[in-house]
């Protein structure tokens, strides 16, 4: 994976983390807030109904203002004009809050002016837990500005009000599910960007190691090919060429690993120039034909000269790779013909060859790196599986579609569309 798409999503999965923690910030507490509110406006029904009933049970007058009054976020105080019996004002308050709906814990005392000291009343559990398991509170404030009062706590108010939003940390725990498993995906990303890294420099160190022996090993086998005692023996004659054969071929090998990993750090630069394909085509098939001992290849050019924009070396060597899997995935003799076609704004490239051709399901991993079409139990085609991966890169850098056509036994056609040179 390049490391510009790692950045963009890195970037972008960033700002979506922060855009989901900012908006389920924002909700948790917009409704924290809303059942806030909610709350205080049951509570405050509550009380101002238990104070009307103890001012028309005493026979009083309630105060015209301030009668609940809101001292803390789980603390009020109820002022009224009468002393307080503090039976009839628990009674009130179950009353009421049965009425409301509101099944929550609740204390309360009452003020008592002859000690000027509030009397603690009693714990009201909602699920009628046993008196022991009960956390009571030892003081409670009392206020100087009040005469008559009683005040009522709600010790589990906080509790209370996020049982009521099920579904909203829900949601919310979902998002940080969704989060925790994004940061997962990226830390697995990034550790197998390092070790494709690893891999890739090894392989890129390996082969520049290899250039080195490559070129002794020709220089060589060149000076023994040129050596006239050499020469005048038929045996040793062959066993330099031999030596000169598998050399080209390692070099070869060599040079195909190092193209692949120049696209993978993708600090391949195409050069293009203008070149007639016909010619350069023919140039190509009379070099890959003398590197045949069976078989032939043959060419059907167009009709008349049509140029081309391109890189004439990748053009190359894509070519001569399509032609060398030709032949390699032929059968006893190769047969292999190239073909051109005008179509227009476009010429079509076609290489067909007679060999074991490919099934579907390999088609479609075809121009994976390192993928190789399996030829069952018998291992006599040689590469590392890099040519038509090095092709489909070549191709689709110079925006060149590339398409197969193959059935298993009947050999196989690769066509590439390629735009002609308009001057115009």
């Amino acid at each position: 994976m390049p490391n510009n798409l790692i950045r963009r999503i890195i970037i972008l999965g960033g700002l979506s983390i922060i855009g989901i923690l900012f908006v389920q910030s924002y909700w948790l507490l917009k409704t924290w807030d809303i059942k806030d509110k909610e709350f205080d406006q049951t509570v405050n029904i509550v009380l101002r109904n238990v104070g009307e009933r103890m001012a028309k049970y005493n026979k009083t007058l309630l105060p015209k203002t301030d009668l609940v009054q809101r001292r803390s976020s789980n603390y009020y105080a109820v002022n009224i004009n009468s002393a307080i019996d503090a039976g009839i004002l628990e009674q009130y308050l179950l009353q009421e809050m049965r009425k409301q709906s509101l099944t929550i814990d609740f204390e309360y005392a009452v003020y008592d002016c002859s000690t000027d000291k509030l009397v603690y009343g009693n714990y009201c559990s909602a699920e009628n837990k046993d008196e022991k398991d009960i956390k009571k509170s030892k003081n409670l404030p009392k206020f100087n500005d009040l005469i008559y009062y009683f005040v009522v706590r709600f010790p589990k108010r906080e509790s209370f009000l996020l049982a009521n939003r099920n579904m909203t940390l829900t949601l919310t725990l979902l998002s940080v599910l969704a989060i925790a498993f994004f940061l997962y995906s990226m830390w697995v990303i990034l550790e197998q960007k390092r070790l494709s890294e690893l891999q890739k420099d090894f392989i890129n160190n390996m082969t520049h190691e290899f250039k080195t022996p490559i070129s002794s090993i020709k220089i060589a086998s060149d000076f023994l090919a040129n050596d006239q005692y050499v020469k005048s023996n038929p045996r040793l004659t062959k066993y330099t060429q031999i030596i000169r054969d598998q050399n080209l071929r390692l070099n070869d090998q060599v040079e195909k690993v190092l193209n692949v990993a120049r696209l993978e750090k993708d600090s391949i630069e195409l050069k293009k120039e203008i070149f007639e394909i016909n010619q350069t085509l023919s140039d190509i098939i009379n070099n890959e034909s003398l590197k045949l001992k069976l078989g032939n290849i043959t060419f059907t050019p167009l009709e008349s000269m049509v140029y081309i924009n391109a890189d004439k070396l990748h053009f190359v060597n894509v070519v001569a790779n399509m032609i060398d899997n030709a032949i390699k995935y032929s059968n006893d003799v190769p047969i292999v013909e190239i073909k051109l076609h005008d179509v227009g704004i476009d010429v079509t490239l076609h290489i067909c060859d007679q060999g074991i051709g490919i099934d579907k399901e390999n088609q479609r991993k075809l121009f994976d790196k390192f993928y190789r079409v399996s030829t069952g139990d018998v291992h006599n085609v040689k590469g590392f599986g890099l040519g038509l991966f090095y092709v489909k890169n070549i191709c689709s850098a110079h925006g060149w579609p590339i398409q197969v056509k193959s059935e298993p036994g009947e050999g196989s056609e690769f066509i590439i569309t390629i735009p002609k040179f308009n001057e115009a």
